[in-house]
């Protein structure tokens, strides 16, 4: 389906009459004259960034500019009738990419919205996709399994579904353009369209534009194919259009005779689709069947067998080219009446017959058109589908509200469970949420992550547990030898959170040699027992007790990573409570419980006091609840908007406390902490604010600097609940910048 390119029309200075060009816009004789007015301005402010129109290489091809271009893109988006903002954007993008346009201008003179479309679709620019037929695999992955990547990258970028359509766009008007480029160009262009955008747009459901991406990119990879089938339809498109529309009023008229209400639309087959299923079959050019078909919608399954009845009427149908998949539904629960016929001239007519609801639930259900017919095989991952399925409905509720409501800036996104990331030679690796560097590393060979000493992302240095984000580009930094920390392994530092390389970091440790693990495994276990200042523990008691014959048994278990030094906490924590059972775990001064036993209050910033729950407000578990401390009657509970606790908050605010629903909290414990630090600015804001987040309650700090030192020794008293979350908290506090030591006080 090639499209050809419009001149834009012309004033008599030469320059691209703008009112001219918004009175031919599609759909311009229903635009509000706000919206004219704001294309005007966007129009002047894009003509007069582009300097005179005058052309810039960007490898678009010759005369092209970037306001000729932002016409364009505004043009194939005004036939989706879409909004002010978008149709805006679209005219502005192209100056603001080639810096020609600052977008704190187009955010100052256009609006938050314009400013935030351009940007969405500038991060989707930044994807750069390079392919040649003869790629080799990329981490055991084909290159069309690259591709589909890149899409999922894309779709997983857009939280708006005119970002993707502005793409669309601009992709369109690019392939366009190529026509005078060079042949290299026109490849590479052809290439990335074909892959990723000619897709997306499939599964977007822009059915013309993915038509026209396909048909451009095809006559420009396969020129020779191109033009054999261009030849064997021994008619131009448009002929064939007029064909199908003869076709649809016939069948319109006999359906309406019959009385049944239904909705009939039909498509002349384009180049690139005809070669595909001739390919995919293996078939000739005489068997493709459906080169002109028919769709018809009608009310009910009985309508679908009647409507079949009056086609077969009409027209002779061919045999072995009927399916019924409405009594007998695809796997993927796709139903619809499929036929070929013998049609008007003796050509050949493919007819599909369902319900509406039938056609809903192929458009945007389980079994949509894109998800059957789009590509070879079905991708695994059920968050990229529900990205593309929501990004789908939003444009079905954009056409029934044909275009004249403004979209939500809320739009709900499908949160993605999936992250795409690029190495430095452009290539998507695609892994969980959460992962770091190091699991990139490993992703991409074993030996990469075993010799991992630093990493890069977007040119930046950052530490090995930094959290990846999509579209990130990693580069991993390595040395000469292969040296995994055992401290990746630790799940408190978040070094490695895919399973695949805890595997491979641990099967590295279990092929050192034994006396290696021993005295690593002691080292690991001694720094942490002292750290925690457990320097009294029975460790042969503590090797049985976690089934192992002897210490030296359990030292190679840690030194080989069998066993998690997590794992060997918890035993010394039951070791302790068997020891001591009428003493709190291990040597911690107990802290009394904040409750009233048996209440469902929890009273923060309190011990134990009574209760009652005021007469005047009657709260219930759930209301938003405060607290007022009564002479002689402990604390009366009222809720937040009783007239009598706003009152008595004005009166005597130093008596109204805060109080919540809930269960007794776990006790804790007063553990005493010693932080060892070079000093710094912020220093004692990171510590609070680590155990803040760790939800662990301060009850006592204190500092001691030495300016010629500068050093600073911190004491602090900290509620902990259990040795494994005592082990955590040291661990994370070791990892701030400057802390030289932190260890339990013994």
């Amino acid at each position: 389906m090639v499209k050809v390119r419009e001149d834009h029309p012309l004033a008599d200075d030469g320059k691209v009459d703008i009112h001219a060009w918004l009175d031919r816009l599609p759909g311009s004789e229903s635009l509000p004259q706000e919206t004219r007015d704001e294309l005007y301005r966007a129009c002047q402010t894009s003509s007069a960034a582009d300097h005179s129109d005058v052309h810039v290489a960007h490898g678009w091809g010759a005369d092209t500019s970037s306001f000729r271009i932002g016409l364009e893109m505004a043009e194939i988006l005004a036939e989706l009738q879409l909004d002010q903002d978008t149709l805006v954007a679209a005219v502005l993008y192209r100056a603001v990419r080639e810096q020609k346009l600052a977008l704190e201008t187009v955010r100052m003179a256009f609006g938050d919205t314009v400013a935030k479309l351009i940007t969405g679709v500038l991060r989707m620019a930044a994807i750069s996709y390079q392919r040649s037929e003869d790629d080799e695999p990329v981490f055991g992955r084909q290159a069309d399994e690259q591709a589909e990547n890149i899409r999922k990258m894309l779709v997983a970028m857009v939280d708006d579904v005119r970002v993707a359509l502005i793409k669309l766009a601009e992709r369109t008007c690019a392939i366009r353009a190529v026509n005078s480029a060079s042949p290299a160009r026109r490849q590479q262009v052809a290439r990335e369209v074909s892959d990723v955008y000619a897709p997306l747009a499939h599964r977007l459901g822009i059915g013309h534009i993915k038509w026209e991406l396909e048909d451009l990119s095809f006559r420009y990879l396969e020129p020779a194919q191109y033009k054999r089938i261009a030849t064997l339809l021994d008619e131009r498109r448009l002929a064939r259009e007029e064909y199908i529309e003869k076709v649809l009023e016939q069948v319109r008229e006999e359906l309406q005779d019959a009385d049944i209400h239904s909705d009939v639309t039909g498509r002349a087959k384009h180049i690139y689709s005809i070669w595909r299923k001739m390919q995919r079959k293996g078939i000739g050019f005489g068997q493709v069947y459906d080169i002109r078909a028919v769709r018809i919608l009608v009310p009910t399954v009985r309508d679908c067998y009647t409507a079949l009845g009056i086609v077969h009427g009409l027209w002779r149908n061919i045999p072995h080219e009927f399916d019924d998949y409405i009594a007998s539904p695809k796997e993927n629960g796709y139903r619809s009446l499929h036929t070929a016929v013998i049609g008007p001239e003796n050509k050949v007519l493919e007819i599909q017959i369902r319900t509406f609801a039938m056609h809903e639930e192929a458009e945007l259900g389980v079994c949509a058109h894109w998800l059957y017919k789009g590509a070879d095989r079905q991708t695994s991952e059920d968050s990229y589908e529900q990205k593309i399925a929501w990004l789908r409905q939003v444009l079905e509720w954009h056409d029934e509200l044909d275009g004249h409501s403004h979209f939500k800036e809320d739009l709900r996104s499908v949160d993605q469970d999936r992250i795409y990331v690029f190495t430095p030679d452009g290539h998507v690796v695609d892994l969980p949420k959460t992962s770091t560097p190091l699991d990139f590393a490993y992703r991409i060979h074993t030996d990469i992550g075993h010799r991992c000493r630093g990493a890069k992302v977007n040119n930046r240095i950052v530490p090995l547990n930094y959290h990846l984000n999509t579209a990130d580009q990693v580069e991993i930094l390595t040395g000469k030898r292969e040296a995994p920390s055992r401290d990746w392994l630790s799940p408190a530092l978040g070094y490695v959170n895919t399973a695949r390389a805890r595997a491979k970091v641990q099967h590295w440790f279990k092929l050192q040699a034994r006396d290696q693990n021993i005295a690593e495994g002691q080292a690991l276990l001694d720094r942490e027992f002292r750290r925690l200042a457990l320097l009294d523990l029975d460790f042969e008691a503590l090797a049985k007790k976690l089934k192992m014959k002897s210490l030296d048994d359990l030292y190679a278990a840690v030194g080989a990573s069998d066993i998690g030094v997590g794992q060997v906490l918890s035993a010394a924590q039951r070791l302790l409570d068997a020891e001591h059972p009428k003493e709190p775990t291990i040597p911690f001064r107990a802290k009394s419980p904040r409750t009233k036993k048996g209440s469902d209050l929890f009273i923060e910033g309190v011990g134990n006091l009574l209760t009652q729950i005021a007469n005047c407000c009657n709260p219930v578990p759930g209301d938003a609840i405060t607290g007022y401390i009564t002479v002689g009657r402990g604390v009366s509970i009222h809720r937040q908007d009783c007239t009598n606790v706003l009152q008595l908050q004005t009166d005597e605010p130093e008596r109204i406390i805060k109080v919540s629903w809930g269960e007794a909290p776990q006790s804790a414990y007063s553990v005493d902490l010693i932080i060892e630090a070079y000093d710094r600015t912020g220093l004692l804001r990171d510590v609070t604010a680590l155990l803040d987040n760790e939800h662990i309650n301060i009850s006592a700090l204190q500092t001691l600097s030495d300016k010629r030192k500068n050093t600073v020794d911190m004491l602090l008293t900290a509620e902990i609940r259990s040795i494994s979350e005592l082990s955590r908290i040291l661990n994370r506090l070791n990892q701030l910048p400057n802390v030289a030591s932190a260890r339990r006080k013994h």
